[in-house]
């Protein structure tokens, strides 16, 4: 190959385009790369096993939510210390049949281990106490009499809303998650 006087001849590896028509598409494999690994080691959190046998059960959950409202059932949960002490008040219509514990489910919406199961005291009339792990950020919340007859649900903010009112939600149904982990 003849090159021209006064051209100078420089190894292509000492030129910019190379490098630059390069760096494209070994960018993508380093992300891909990055991509993977993170599929991998990360957990899904929002996939359900057994989506099927939580749709069949669609039916029992409404009817759970539609006998709290019959019962006329309304409740109060506020933490308190530190986050790891939470009381609920509940209220009935008269003539409707006292608990004799509560279940206080929190699950988180994307992350399942962090899921708490509370198993709630009486602590008076009409008052319920347990011990829970502190909780931060968005949470949906189940409270259930210890028989599984009745549910109230919601979603809290522990961080900026101290107090949490339930109130039956007849018709609508919410958390198959937390009510499969009921069982």
């Amino acid at each position: 190959m003849s090159t021209l006087p006064g051209a100078r001849s420089t190894p292509w590896y000492r030129e910019p385009w190379p490098w630059l028509l390069m760096a494209g598409p070994a960018v993508v494999i380093v992300a891909g790369v990055i991509t993977a690994c993170l599929a991998i080691i990360s957990n899904d959190g929002l996939v359900e096993d057994d989506y099927y046998r939580q749709g069949l059960a669609i039916n029992q959950i409404t009817a759970r939510d539609q006998r709290a409202s019959d019962l006329g059932l309304k409740a109060e949960l506020v933490s308190g210390g530190q986050g790891e002490r939470i009381r609920a008040h509940l209220r009935s219509a008269p003539g409707a049949p006292e608990a004799d514990s509560l279940v206080l489910l929190l699950t988180h919406p994307t992350r399942s281990g962090l899921d708490q199961k509370v198993i709630l005291r009486p602590d008076g009339a009409s008052l319920y106490a347990g011990s829970l792990t502190p909780v931060h950020g968005r949470w949906h919340v189940v409270l259930e009499d210890g028989r599984g007859v009745w549910r109230l649900t919601g979603d809290w903010l522990p961080d900026t809303q101290p107090v949490l009112r339930l109130t039956p939600s007849a018709g609508r149904a919410t958390s198959a998650r937390a009510d499969s982990e009921r069982k």
